[in-house]
């Protein structure tokens, strides 16, 4: 499994991996239909948080070896492992803080079980908790694991054509690095 750590258009690094865009599946309870509607709801996040969520999960299933993670190569290695470092912290805040806000919204929504039918405001939320508690627990061991970092220098076009707004150009080198490194829905992480 390979990890790429890479500039979007608007210059912010976006971390996914070379798996392949699928549902987050969670064991199903009593209540089937909330947890389908739930992960529907799930599905509608943008592409570039749930890819960067589903790759932090996947971190879990990696064992002791160190993590592969492509860059551009427009900087230095030691910039990129600092930048890398700095990511994984902002990345654990921001998910504590998520936790957080939805640990303080899940007794309120459980009141919705009042109403008749699934409690589909439960389940979702409880869901997105279930997700962001997994991908904490993968930044958590990303942080602690050795991370190499090989250049791809196909993303050193890429990053050069988002930067002057090549629309053709961008769509062209998406492509190929698709071909390439066997991704799907790039356009969907990196571009508009």
């Amino acid at each position: 499994m390979d990890f790429f750590f890479i500039r979007d258009y608007r210059e912010k690094f976006r971390f996914f991996s070379s798996e392949p865009e699928k549902d987050i599946s969670i064991p199903v309870s009593r209540s089937k239909r909330a947890w389908e509607l739930a992960q529907k709801k799930l599905t509608l996040l943008p592409q570039r948080s749930l890819r960067q969520e589903q790759a932090f999960m996947q971190v879990l299933k990696i064992g002791d070896e160190a993590i592969s993670i492509h860059h551009s190569g427009c900087r230095p290695e030691k910039r990129i492992t600092l930048r890398f470092f700095f990511f994984l912290q902002k990345q654990r805040s921001k998910h504590i803080l998520f936790l957080t806000g939805e640990t303080l919204l899940l007794p309120l929504s459980g009141l919705a079980a009042l109403l008749p039918g699934p409690n589909v405001a439960f389940a979702a939320l409880a869901l997105l908790m279930i997700t962001h508690w997994q991908a904490l627990r993968g930044i958590n061991r990303l942080a602690r694991k050795k991370h190499v970092f090989p250049v791809a220098p196909l993303f050193a076009d890429w990053e050069e054509a988002a930067s002057l707004s090549q629309e053709a150009r961008c769509a062209e080198v998406l492509l190929e690095i698709e071909k390439k490194y066997h991704l799907s829905g790039l356009r969907k992480i990196l571009w508009k």
